[in-house]
């Protein structure tokens, strides 16, 4: 580029309002130094801008056809800034999630819907995935927020716990429930389990191992409402998330078994780039979140 922007600037106003002087007023310059923008950029550009008469200025046909293309690139510019403080203010843009089905359905849609009503204007996306999947997707661009069963380490990532759960076994109404069961007990129930690949089933099998005990389910499942169902109809005993069981619980279609001692407490976690900024959409919904725990 020939010439700095600003100069730009002052060629546009003054063509605009035909006057060296009202363009000085406009953008709280001078009037010299209008005129001294003008001459540098008629230098740069090699041909004249304006034509001086008695009566004022006029565009000469180079003026013109620069004036053309100015105006298109200031409108440009300035729908921008317009576009951007609707973004800042969150009256435009997108929310882009990813999550486990189970993850939206218990845990975030409540907060869809409190955050669709303070900006009913930000369009929400959502993809679903396991834990790991979600991860790629913010890793690629393509979801602003990934809502993951922790724990999970990515050196790309920050992982902020947003959600305290814990894992429990539980069995339909009839079933005869002893006091408590010992972690060994347990394994040798007809056991009701996530896939392998999920991360809730690791981290229960993990802690399992710790105490060089093993978990051999007779039925395994994708989705965690079908855990709860299974037992309720005493297929077997299923190890569901009390935070997600809560409902059942309360009116007993399914029942707590009392292991002894219970599982350790994990957290759902909210992940985003390290080395990139949030857009304040999503900066907005995790601060939600995080204002609601």
């Amino acid at each position: 580029m020939k010439t700095k922007l600003d100069y730009y600037r002052v060629f546009y106003e003054t063509a605009r309002f035909h006057s060296f002087s009202t363009a000085a007023q406009h953008l709280y310059i001078s009037q010299s130094a209008i005129s001294q923008c003008i001459q540098q950029l008629e230098k740069d550009l090699g041909v004249q801008l304006f034509v001086r008469t008695r009566k004022g200025i006029s565009l000469t046909s180079e003026g013109k056809f620069l004036y053309l293309k100015v105006e298109s690139a200031i409108n440009s510019i300035e729908q921008g800034e317009s576009q951007l403080e609707k973004l800042r203010h969150l009256e435009s843009g997108e929310l882009k999630i990813a999550a486990g089905d189970t993850i939206t359905t218990h845990f975030l849609l409540q907060y869809f819907e409190q955050f669709h009503t303070s900006y009913p204007d930000i369009k929400i996306e959502m993809a679903n995935s396991y834990s790991a999947g979600t991860l790629s997707l913010v890793k690629e661009g393509k979801a602003d927020l990934a809502f993951v069963n922790m724990p999970l380490e990515d050196d790309e990532l920050i992982i902020k716990p947003c959600l305290e759960i814990n894992d429990v076994f539980v069995c339909g109404p009839d079933y005869d429930i002893k006091s408590s069961y010992s972690w060994e007990e347990v394994a040798k129930l007809p056991l009701i389990l996530l896939e392998k690949n999920s991360s809730s089933r690791r981290f229960v099998d993990d802690r399992f191992s710790e105490k060089d005990v093993s978990l051999s389910p007779q039925i395994e499942v994708a989705v965690h409402d079908l855990l709860i169902r299974f037992a309720s109809i005493h297929l077997g005993v299923s190890c569901v998330v009390e935070q997600f069981s809560t409902e059942e619980l309360k009116s007993g279609t399914i029942r707590k078994i009392p292991l002894d001692p219970p599982l350790p407490g994990r957290n759902i976690g909210c992940a985003y780039l390290k080395n990139a900024p949030l857009s304040y959409a999503a900066k907005a919904f995790m601060e939600l979140i995080l204002r609601s725990r």
